[in-house]
């Protein structure tokens, strides 16, 4: 049956469909809810943080992030092995569960006991300028370890868990009109969760948690209870989905150790012998560190107007909120029907050029704010510091809402052609440890300027030239996995497995 005009725009989803489709709805949708409460309150604790700022960002992306990304993807290439794809899916979320517990109830309050404070002093007062991010880093290393499970949730269990599961239950011709929606369900969630970080530490929460001696501190175990409930409701619908839409004989096997054995060495290996997946890495590397470092920049002037931890959080949850609604009107109204319409290609490549774009019109105000552009901010009645975060939060907004419609959509069809082999090895290298090698490629570039030039600000013209070559690089590499993907999906054919195919059909 066809859809109407305004149908196949908004909700291009069958009666039939709804069972095997509003679960992976809820299920994608209550992540990102949790990733926004933790997006908001792991910048809070970290920027925040004594003596800390924006500039210990790349240090813990490189140092702290990167390896734990490694040992994360590691665990979870073993207990995939070992359990199935059912049991690693609860195994590896109960990790992330009871972490976060652990540190709002158990390490956070002794935080002041944990933190080596003296020998970050003395550190601080023998070293050069540039190494404050690092030393931070150490000195509030608690936050430190929240930071990082925070951002292996995004990893592990929002990139990694969910869409390898969804890849193998969904195929390609229902994932041209599903994974669109799943992006209008990300944002929607997104948006009651930026909205619920805002509320829990301002307002009258925050005015009843002001007679504590540490109010951010209640405001943060608030935080922690929601997200520990939502990721149990996650939990329970991933189990009902797996009982009751998929056939027994899926059910089965996810619940059986995995015919296709994964190794981390094995798995890049295998990825460096295609291009296409070589393509979908690249887009994921270029994506991640241009990302990254912009909102290091931005980040440094959101403190400056934003310098207690619960303001802080309360902005960043309004800003997401925001973000959340851009988002939800990209998903209705441009990434479906840009797929459908104009192709893979045309959509994969707004992401790159809203990104371009928006970066350039943020770093030209920041460095020539004081040969002109000043008067710009003038005009609208704001000081340059105002009018600079407005730029930088306009920027984040539209990029993240790229992200989570077009951008995810976008990747996520480019793996459906491939085979089994080719999803799980290539996914669990690209996805589990590709994406943070970006983020951390892009702190390791601001690290090292950092180290140089000892401040954000002054080392934000070189970032804004790095970040050219990266887009540039982006579009490139979308252009290539266009072409192939356009290929593979017009001949209904796979890449063939990489292990036991002649070397001609590697690519």
């Amino acid at each position: 049956m066809e859809f109407g005009k305004l149908r196949r725009w908004i909700w291009p989803i069958h009666r039939f469909e709804l069972k095997r489709f509003l679960p992976l709805f809820l299920i994608y949708g209550l992540i990102c809810f949790n990733y926004s409460l933790l997006r908001a309150a792991k910048d809070a604790l970290v920027i925040t943080a004594p003596s800390s700022g924006a500039e210990a960002i790349p240090f813990i992306k490189v140092w702290a992030v990167l390896p734990m990304a490694f040992l994360v993807t590691y665990l979870f290439t073993r207990i995939s092995n070992r359990l199935g794809r059912e049991r690693t899916f609860f195994v590896m979320i109960s990790i992330f569960l009871a972490f976060f517990a652990l540190f709002a109830f158990v390490i956070y309050p002794f935080k002041d006991t944990l933190h080596p404070h003296e020998l970050a002093d003395r550190l601080q007062t023998s070293l050069p300028k540039g190494f404050n991010g690092m030393i931070a880093m150490v000195r509030n290393w608690t936050f430190t370890a929240f930071y990082v499970m925070s951002e292996l949730w995004s990893t592990m269990v929002m990139t990694v868990l969910f869409w390898q599961f969804t890849n193998q239950v969904v195929n390609i011709n229902d994932a041209k009109r599903f994974y669109a929606i799943f992006g209008l369900s990300a944002n929607i969630f997104a948006t009651i969760g930026g909205l619920v970080a805002a509320s829990l530490s301002s307002g009258w929460i925050a005015a009843a948690l002001s007679r504590f001696d540490d109010p951010w501190g209640y405001s943060l175990m608030l935080i922690t209870s929601v997200i520990i409930v939502i990721g149990v409701v996650i939990m329970g619908i991933y189990r009902w989905y797996c009982k009751n839409v998929i056939d027994p004989s899926q059910a089965a096997e996810g619940r059986t150790k995995p015919k296709i054995k994964m190794g981390m060495r094995k798995n890049f290996a295998y990825l460096a012998k295609s291009k296409y997946l070589i393509c979908i890495a690249v887009i994921v590397l270029a994506y991640n560190i241009a990302l990254n470092m912009i909102e290091v920049v931005w980040k440094d002037q959101v403190k400056l107007v934003c310098p207690t931890a619960a303001d802080y959080n309360a902005y960043m949850g309004n800003i997401m909120a925001i973000m959340g609604v851009l988002s939800t009107f990209m998903a209705l109204f441009v990434t479906g029907s840009s797929i459908r319409r104009y192709g893979w290609t045309f959509s994969a490549m707004i992401t790159p050029v809203i990104m371009l774009v928006t970066g350039v019109a943020f770093f030209s105000f920041l460095l020539f704010k004081d040969f002109g552009m000043g008067s710009l901010a003038a005009i609208v009645g704001m000081t340059p510091l105002a009018f600079g975060v407005i730029l930088g939060t306009i920027q984040n907004c539209f990029a993240r809402s790229c992200k989570y419609t077009l951008f995810d959509a976008t990747k996520e069809m480019s793996f459906i052609p491939l085979s089994e082999e080719c999803k799980l090895k290539g996914k669990t290298a690209i996805d589990g440890v590709g994406s943070r090698l970006g983020k951390s490629g892009g702190s390791l570039l601001h690290s090292g300027l950092l180290l140089t030039f000892g401040t954000v600000s002054m080392s934000t013209p070189y970032i804004a030239v790095i970040l050219l070559f990266v887009v540039g690089g982006w579009i490139i590499a979308t252009k290539a996995l266009g072409r192939q993907f356009k290929d593979l999906t017009e001949t209904q054919r796979e890449i063939p497995d990489l292990d036991t195919a002649a070397p001609a059909s590697a690519g």
